[in-house]
């Protein structure tokens, strides 16, 4: 029997690939930052996306590409791809919110959700799930959150400020916006044509109570790759849990 909140759950999504990527350089001088490989896997970060986009149901993706553009077109239309691909390239800088709109006005079903990721993410865990959720609690956007782990040690102080323990790169106490979205239909006509849709649309769902927050379950697997370091920790994951 079909479950039937299959039906909310959306099949198609936006892939933001467009940031130039400085912090990764030099590896971002000849390519876009979805396009550096994770070591070891012999796959750029976005094709591990579009491999688990498509795990979880998605069929139809827009990729919004920026800088070197035409590195990602290349690899896209040469690959052998598990989801039908789209790319947009802005006619100018739109901001953040306004390539998100640009892009979603591209989607082949305006009428039906959508997902969204950051071209630097990448993790696993259950968008289905996260659609569930979204969908239970009427939201016109859910944002995934995630709880990195900080990149020092802590330590912890008992009354008397004696230390009392040291902590190697605990977990954050605070949840941060992880780079991943459910977005109902209505969203994209609340987007700006340009500028930031952080500082504009988040906040007034907000206030509206329309903005749910999906924490990612404990376990599974988020990185955001913003620099060198980030690659070298992700390859010691992979090698260490197989992913």
């Amino acid at each position: 029997m079909t479950d039937p909140r299959a039906v909310s759950r959306p099949t198609q999504a936006v892939v933001l690939a467009g940031g130039q990527g400085s912090r990764l350089r030099p590896y971002t001088d000849d390519r876009p930052k979805p396009m550096v490989e994770i070591p070891g896997t012999g796959t750029p970060i976005i094709g591990h996306q579009l491999t688990w986009l498509a795990e979880e149901g998605v069929t139809d993706v827009v990729v919004s590409c920026g800088h070197l553009a035409e590195v990602l077109q290349k690899w896209l239309e040469s690959t052998d791809l598990p989801v039908s691909v789209t790319t947009v390239v802005e006619p100018e800088p739109l901001g953040r919110g306004g390539g998100l709109k640009y892009a979603a006005a591209r989607l082949p079903h305006p009428d039906r959700p959508w997902f969204a990721t950051n071209g630097d993410i990448w993790t696993r865990f259950s968008l289905r799930d996260m659609a569930d959720f979204h969908a239970e609690r009427d939201a016109v956007a859910t944002v995934a959150l995630a709880r990195p782990r900080l990149p020092w040690g802590a330590v912890r102080t008992d009354g008397f400020g004696l230390i009392s323990d040291f902590i190697e790169a605990p977990p954050s106490t605070f949840e941060i916006n992880a780079g991943v979205y459910v977005f109902s239909p209505e969203f994209a006509g609340l987007l700006p044509e340009r500028g930031d849709h952080e500082r504009t649309t988040f906040p007034h769902l907000a206030r509206e109570r329309r903005l749910a927050g999906f924490t990612i379950p404990q376990g599974s697997y988020w990185r955001a790759i913003d620099t060198a370091k980030d690659l070298t920790e992700a390859a010691k994951e992979l090698a260490s849990h197989g992913r």
